[in-house]
Order: structure tokens, then C-alpha cells, then sequence
């Protein structure tokens, strides 16, 4: 594989499943400009703990960019043009995400890849995600790629029905998981964020995931 813009360095894909790899520490020397681009996204549409449908208070903070963001309340889960919490359009997407999320893409063999949202997730010490399939959204013909910062995480990742075997990887700064095609719908998972401190980002691990999501 070719090395990413991002790092000078060639790293060796990991595959997961069909359709499904890691790019360890695809994310070189972008990150000033991330955590820039980040700054003015979670300025203007902070972290919030939404309310799944089932009442439940969920641990990770998140908030979302992009033309369309992803929400939970009693109603269920689904895309908004709106931010609820202020009324206002999600900030735009940042040209150095979109830059990111199509190098993963096409490095993963994914070209062309079409986003028009990116879902930001917080997770403080002890926040984790259940296993669950990615399908909210309407153009599931284009893959997912989820860009991992700050504090190292397991990443569970299934196959397409709930009680399919996992695979476990850790996750750290840097590392770009993109999956699609057969892969598109497989469950998959973040086990509890252990305790330590990102010289960057602190106690804390922020995830960007980019879908095509009207």
C-alpha cells in the first residue's frame, strides 16, 4: 500500500474482514490541523450525552458536522439537518476532514468515497459503545471510515448478525479503521476506555466517523 499523505511512513493494512481494514497511524502530520478544525466544530456544537429510545443516558459525549448529524432521543435514532440542542445547521465539514476521510477511503480501496457527515464521539475514562450495526443511514453503498485520537481503545468488530464471533483490536492515536461493502452492516463495538492521560488530548479518546448519511 502506498504511504498516506499523513505519514511519510508506509504502514501495513490490517484486515479485518472482507471489505474491512485498519490503517495504523494513517493520521501523520495532520493532527495541528484536526484538533484545530475540531476546536471550532465542538465551539459551536459541544459534546452533549444523548438519551437512546429506551431511556438510557448513553456514557460517550458526542456531537456531529456535516450537512446531516446523527441524534438519539425517545423518537429513536436518525440524521438531523439541525443541531436539537441549539436549533442551529451542523458546523460545515472541515476541508482537512474530508481530506482524511477520502485518503482512508481510497488507501482501503474504497475511491471516490462521498461523505456528508462525520459523527464526533467522546469517551472520558470508563465510556464504551454495546455492539451495534452502522444502517441509519441512506447511502449504505459507501463505507465507513472512523478515525481514532487520543487514548488507545478496543475495538470489537463482528460479523453481520449480533451473536457472530468477534475480532479484538486495539486501536490508538492515529489508526484509521475503514469498512464496507460485505462488511458494511457488521456489528461491531468499543469495550470500556481505560485510565491514562493523551499528551494531546488528555484523559480522553475522540473519534470521528465519516458516513454518507442522506
Amino acid at each position: 500500500m502506498q504511504s498516506s499523505f499523513f505519514d511519510d511512513i508506509p504502514q501495513s493494512p490490517i484486515e479485518l474482514a472482507q471489505g474491512a481494514v485498519v490503517l495504523p497511524r494513517f493520521v501523520g502530520d495532520a493532527m495541528p490541523s484536526l484538533y484545530r478544525a475540531l476546536k471550532e466544530v465542538v465551539t459551536a456544537a459541544p459534546f452533549r450525552h444523548l438519551i437512546t429510545p429506551g431511556g438510557h443516558k448513553m456514557s460517550v459525549g458526542m456531537t456531529n458536522c456535516g450537512s446531516a448529524g446523527w441524534v438519539s432521543d425517545a423518537s429513536g435514532y436518525r440524521y438531523s439537518k439541525q443541531d436539537p440542542m441549539t436549533g442551529n445547521q451542523w458546523p460545515n465539514l472541515p476541508d482537512c476532514f474530508l481530506e482524511l476521510a477520502q485518503s482512508a477511503a481510497a488507501a482501503a480501496g474504497y475511491a471516490q468515497f462521498e461523505t456528508d457527515a462525520c459523527l464526533i464521539n467522546q469517551y472520558r475514562v470508563g465510556a464504551k459503545l454495546s455492539m451495534h450495526q452502522d444502517r441509519d443511514e441512506g447511502g449504505l453503498e459507501q463505507p465507513i471510515v472512523s478515525v481514532s485520537l487520543g487514548l488507545p481503545a478496543t475495538f470489537l468488530f463482528g460479523g453481520l448478525e449480533r451473536t457472530n464471533p468477534t475480532r479484538k483490536i486495539l486501536l490508538e492515536h492515529g489508526d484509521v479503521v475503514v469498512w464496507g461493502g460485505p462488511s458494511r452492516l457488521c456489528f461491531h463495538a468499543v469495550n470500556a476506555i481505560q485510565s491514562g492521560v493523551h499528551p494531546d488530548l488528555g484523559p480522553r479518546r475522540l473519534n470521528l466517523t465519516f458516513r454518507k448519511a442522506v
